[in-house]
């Protein structure tokens, strides 16, 4: 998808969209208008098949910091939202592509909800992570105590939500926050390899296995073993899936056609 928004910034390049908040002057702060472009945007690039990856982070210092209170206590006027328009992080988590965060700066509320929504997440070193739901007077929204404690577990979880603080990078990586840390100058280059091999991997492999870790979460062992080998089973007898142990034979990189 293509086309002009005013909070957000999208562009793909070889199978892998970059997807950026992007009201820099700002510190990206969060409103109305973005959380529907988000929506309207994903939902969309989700029935995309071109697009394989896709890199969430912010334009400038920082990568979201959640509402942009200065905005919404201004009395400016900001356009309505549908409840629809929350699923945002449900997208992130369950469609198709597979999603990394890029952590470049302050990452907190809604904004620290969208990155534990998706797939991989990773930090710049001096980035700070907070929940801060709570320093604002409001139980929060974007699903965090739904993807927090299946990241830190439970007690951890709640103990962030509830006595909230600003997180660094490294401490982030220590509790399995973020998957690792970069300097700040290396965060996107080593993001942008990562989202390149993940997008070379056989397309209707690459998306069965998102597929199968978003099921497994609501199935019983046995339910999703069942559904995993009736998968693995039709995706083995695919064109990809021969050409992938020819070219693992001939010692050889492998031609994907997603078939």
């Amino acid at each position: 998808m293509s086309g002009s928004f005013e909070a957000i910034a999208w562009e793909v390049s070889d199978s892998v969209g970059m997807l950026s908040f992007n009201r820099p002057e700002h510190f990206n702060g969060m409103t109305n208008g973005m959380i529907r472009e988000f929506y309207e945007l994903l939902t969309d690039v989700a029935n995309d098949s071109s697009v394989a990856v896709i890199i969430l982070t912010g334009t400038g210092k920082a990568f979201c910091p959640g509402a942009d209170l200065k905005h919404y206590s201004s009395g400016q006027k900001d356009e309505p939202l549908r409840a629809e328009n929350f699923l945002v992080p449900v997208l992130l988590h369950e469609m198709p592509q597979v999603t990394i965060a890029a952590i470049n700066g302050a990452c907190a509320g809604a904004g620290f909800g969208y990155a534990m929504a998706c797939d991989l997440r990773y930090a710049a070193r001096g980035a700070k992570l907070n929940t801060a739901f709570l320093d604002v007077a409001v139980a929060g929204d974007m699903g965090v105590p739904w993807t927090l404690p299946r990241i830190v577990g439970a007690g951890r979880a709640r103990e962030l939500s509830l006595l909230p603080r600003k997180i660094d990078a490294d401490e982030a990586a220590g509790m399995n926050l973020v998957n690792a840390v970069f300097e700040p100058d290396q965060l996107m280059n080593e993001v942008r390899d990562r989202a390149t091999r993940i997008a070379e991997a056989a397309p209707l492999a690459r998306r069965g296995m998102k597929q199968h870790y978003v099921e497994a979460e609501g199935l019983s062992y046995r339910e999703f073993i069942n559904i995993e080998t009736e998968r693995h089973m039709r995706i083995s007898q695919s064109q990809d899936t021969q050409e992938a142990f020819l070219a693992f034979v001939e010692k050889r990189r492998a031609r994907y056609v997603g078939r």
